[in-house]
């Protein structure tokens, strides 16, 4: 019983640790959100976004049209954090296919 315990444990901690904001606003999308694939990403995005970066792009999931609005800025900042968002993107998707 006592190794039951410590592997629910476990596995409750390592996905506490995943949880970050893309990984909250993907569960939150209001589609039928797949949890190992929404904490790929959030793995993908703690190695290449900072924690502000990350804020910023959780609010995609919520408001699509602020990723346009975003990517069409002409903000050096908007255009800086597109690059970075770009590059996230990438990433995901090549670690995270199935």
């Amino acid at each position: 019983m006592m190794k039951y315990l410590l592997s629910a444990a476990l596995v409750l901690a390592g996905t506490a640790a995943v949880a970050g904001p893309i990984d909250r606003a993907c569960l939150n999308a209001g589609r039928s959100a797949d949890p190992a694939l929404c904490g790929c990403i959030q793995q993908v995005a703690d190695q290449t976004l900072s924690r502000s970066d990350q804020r910023r792009a959780a609010k995609f999931f919520e408001d699509p049209d602020r990723a346009q609005e975003t990517r069409v800025s002409d903000r050096a900042s908007d255009e800086d954090f597109w690059l970075r968002y770009k590059g996230f993107a990438q990433a995901a998707e090549a670690y995270c296919a199935r």
